[in-house]
């Protein structure tokens, strides 16, 4: 049991380093363009599957609600929680399309999408970021060691070097965490 416990936290430091060492000025561009966005009266939309749609919920609260400090709510909408929408237009159109169609709907030249997919290779993720692309909008997008396909359709890729899906999700978290806090010292 020691041993399991050292190696997943051992494995977790290596890949955060790694991350930092590869993508610390990524994230700082990142980071840039997501608070240039919000004070131009931009969105911060957020898409992702499963573990990665509870970080688009979380974040996306962060930033609507607060997340260190007290401040102005900032325009951002997790694309994963609307229930009737996401049934309705997996219903009427597939479930590749049930973020895509959203953003077509509300989103804006000049807003940002965050796209979270530790494959890159989620169909519905890649709708979503072509979607964006058609609308004007920035994607970056959070995936795993390759960025998938991907990393094709988005401006700005954060691909976090492993192919663990359970460290790249923890990893996604501290980069999303970041760019949290990094907002709130702008605002």
């Amino acid at each position: 049991m020691e041993n399991l416990i050292e190696s997943v936290f051992s494995e977790s430091q290596r890949i955060l380093k790694a991350t930092l060492e590869a993508h610390q000025e990524t994230i700082k561009v990142s980071l840039s363009r997501c608070i240039k966005s919000l004070k131009e009266g931009g969105t911060i939309f957020w898409a992702g599957n499963g573990g990665s749609a509870a970080d688009a919920q979380h974040m996306a609260a962060e930033l609507v609600g607060r997340y260190k400090k007290n401040r102005k709510s900032l325009r951002s909408i997790a694309l994963t929680v609307d229930t009737s929408a996401l049934t309705a237009i997996g219903n009427d159109f597939g479930f590749d399309k049930v973020f895509s169609r959203q953003l077509e709907g509300l989103g804006e030249k000049g807003d940002i999408l965050i796209a979270i997919s530790t494959s890159g290779n989620s169909a519905n993720i890649l709708e979503v970021a072509k979607k964006a692309n058609e609308l004007g909008l920035h994607v970056i997008a959070l995936t795993g060691e390759t960025g998938g396909k991907l990393r094709d359709v988005c401006h700005t890729l954060i691909n976090v070097p492993s192919l663990n899906t359970p460290r790249i999700q923890e990893t996604h978290l501290i980069i999303e965490h970041t760019l949290c806090e990094g907002i709130d010292s702008a605002f």
